[in-house]
């Protein structure tokens, strides 16, 4: 799944912080709102959950970038 995201079509330059976890947790946070969770969500994303959040993710990122380029 981090390999998807490290492909998205971003805006700029992004951070993207992987925590290993020996408790098996998978938890996904854009700006402090967390996005996705494997326990929440019972298991590992599919394919099409990736791309739900790899899309989530670059509209975060665009309004982000949106209010830093606005001041």
């Amino acid at each position: 799944m981090a390999s998807e995201f490290f492909r998205s079509d971003a805006p700029g330059d992004i951070a993207l912080k992987l925590t290993p976890d020996g408790r098996g947790r998978l938890e996904v946070y854009v700006d402090g709102e967390k996005i996705f969770d494997r326990k929440e969500d019972g298991g590992f994303p599919d394919l099409g959950k990736v791309n739900e959040l790899k899309m989530t993710i670059a509209e975060k990122l665009f309004e982000i970038e949106d209010a830093l380029t606005a001041d």
